[in-house]
């Protein structure tokens, strides 16, 4: 019996995954507020600078950053779509299970990246 393979993992450590993924939420949507606010805040604190020597750059600047926050918005945005898609799979067991392979991913694999839906078989094959 020391050779038996697990079809899924048991509740217990989909209870873990579970607590570890809603932690991953909470702290990307901190952060994807801070995006936001980053890109929505067009009020400058008073902080300008009135020598109109770098006024074009600043602006150029300005447009950079929140073209760069906004992408940055986005892929969060992804992120938390993907654990929060983890979290119905936890809901429903089928979490962790290789789409491509039909096996366990590694639990190791799991806890760096919880959302993950390919085992490194899987994404080995890819390449």
């Amino acid at each position: 019996m020391a050779t038996e393979t697990k079809d899924r993992f048991n509740d217990s450590e989909l209870e873990e995954f579970k607590t570890l993924i809603q932690a991953k939420i909470e702290k990307a949507q901190e952060q994807l507020e801070l995006y936001r606010n980053a890109y929505t805040n067009d009020s400058n604190n008073g902080t300008d600078d009135t020598s109109p020597t770098f006024k074009a750059f600043d602006e150029g600047s300005a447009v950079m950053s929140k073209e760069a926050n906004s992408q940055l918005a986005i892929r969060q945005e992804k992120f938390i779509r993907d654990l929060k898609n983890a979290l119905i799979r936890i809901e429903n067991k089928t979490y962790g299970i290789c789409r491509v392979t039909g096996k366990l991913i590694n639990k190791e694999r799991l806890k760096l990246v919880p959302h993950a839906t390919l085992s490194i078989e899987a994404k080995n094959m890819q390449k």
